[in-house]
Order: structure tokens, then sequence, then C-alpha cells
């Protein structure tokens, strides 16, 4: 088996410092976290942004700006911007940022029922996020809640608007969208194209058990207090923790984490 990416999803859109004190908020807050999630043995970090003063998701320009050019200047890392819908569901706000021309951007390819909203993803809003990421040399990490969004991701390499091997990345577990099983894991794995690589996140307390899974099955990993802000139960810990406990837990299984050079071998980064 390949070496193992580890993604850190280190804020996301809905943790507060309310919630857990590690999340981080300001831009240079998840540079740092960036900076410590590398050290740990994570070759992607998958950004959001975030409104310093009310800590909501934000759709500013400059701050992804901010925190593109920091990781840049201080990591190694494979960096995926977020297109998601949280910050502003129009076109304009989720496109603008990928003129920052990040390695990768995530592109859900479907809407889905979140657990107090609608995350509404159009296909002419697919195809216009999908066509901006060719044009900028973009890779797209291919965003699956649920099966029906790998045939629309598969439709737009047929359409030429993605190049293959594509790359996909399982959200499951959230309330809405693909439960979190084992036998649903590999379903989505099985109905991927021969020749794409794939990420498995977990939802809360799925996030471990299908991080697992997708060890021993080949696939790669995405860990962090977007998804999960419990280490264990009732026990909260900053994202490199979880970092370090996925790169311990897979050289068990004989699978040393990816540095992001070996990482964007795997993926067929430029």
């Amino acid at each position: 088996m390949e070496k193992l990416i580890i993604t850190a999803a280190v804020t996301g859109s809905l943790p507060t410092r309310k919630k857990t004190p590690y999340v981080p908020i300001r831009p240079e807050a998840i540079v740092d976290a960036g900076v410590r999630c590398e050290q740990a043995g994570a070759a992607v970090i998958h950004v959001h942004a975030r409104n310093p003063r009310d800590e909501s998701p934000s759709a500013d320009f400059q701050i992804f700006k901010e925190i593109h050019e920091g990781l840049k200047e201080r990591t190694n890392l494979i960096i995926q911007i977020s297109t998601g819908g949280r910050a502003g569901m129009a076109y304009e706000q989720r496109s603008d940022r990928l003129a920052l021309k990040p390695e990768m951007a995530s592109l859900t390819t479907g809407s889905v029922n979140f657990p107090d909203s609608v995350y509404a993803n159009s296909p002419e809003l697919i195809e216009n996020l999908a066509r901006d990421m060719r044009t900028h040399g973009i890779k797209p990490e291919m965003e699956i809640f649920d099966v029906s969004m790998i045939a629309n991701a598969v439709a737009l390499a047929e359409k030429g608007l993605a190049v293959p091997p594509l790359h996909f990345d399982f959200v499951m577990g959230l309330r809405g969208a693909i439960p979190a099983t084992i036998e649903n894991l590999v379903h989505l794995k099985n109905s991927i194209p021969a020749g794409a690589t794939w990420t498995a996140a977990g939802i809360g307390p799925a996030q471990l058990v299908m991080n697992t899974h997708a060890v021993l099955m080949g696939g790669h990993v995405r860990v962090g207090l977007e998804d999960n802000i419990y280490f264990r139960k009732g026990e909260l810990a900053p994202n490199e923790r979880f970092v370090e406990r996925i790169v311990k837990l897979a050289a068990e299984f004989g699978r040393p984490a990816a540095t992001p050079d070996e990482a964007r071998r795997i993926m067929h980064l430029k």
C-alpha cells in the first residue's frame, strides 16, 4: 500500500472557542495549527476562514489570502481551500478565493441536508467551480456526502472539467448524509473509478473508526477539529494530537505517514 496521506481540517465553520479552546480562529492561529500538524505528520491542510470578531464562517478573500500566504511561507503542506457554502452560498462568494491558486480545493458534487439547513449545490454551480479550478490548475477534492455524488464527479471528468485520476473525500456520519458504517465505506470505495485516490472523514465519534478502516483499506484519512473536537469522550485536544494518534496507529499497520511531497506524487499533483 501507499503511504498514508493525512489531511488536517483544523477549524471548519462550526466549532467555537466556547466549545473548545483549541480551535484556531484568527488567520495566524490557523497557520500556527498548520505548522504543528505538519510537524506531527500531516501532508494536507483543509482551509476555512473565520471572522475574528464573532468566530462565524467567512468568505472574505483577504482572510483566505492571509492564511494561504502564511501557510506557504511557513510550511510545505498541500493547501486545500474549501469552497463550502456555510459562509455564503452564492457562486461569487465561493469562487473568488480560487484566484489564490492553491494546489487543491474542495468541491461538493451535490446537495445534502445539513442538520439545520440545506447545503445546495446546483449542477451549474458545481460545473462553474470545477471550471474555475481547471483554469487555475487546482486539483479538486470531490467532497462526497452520499453515493450519487460520485457519479456527478465522474461526469465532470467526462466533460473535461476535472482531470483524472480523481481524488475523493468521503464525509460520513453527518446527520442527513451517508451513515458512517464499514459497509457504506466499502461501497463508496468500490464505486469510484479505478486509479482514483480517496480519503475518509468521519464526523464526531465516527472519526477514529472511519480513519482506522481507511488505513486498513488502502485509503487516506482526514482528522481535525472541523469534524470532531473530542480526542476521546469528554476530552478536548488540539488538532496536532489527532494527527499524532493516527500516525502512531497507521504505523502499527505498516502505513507510515506521507510527507507533503510524497502526497503530491500519490495524488498526481503538478
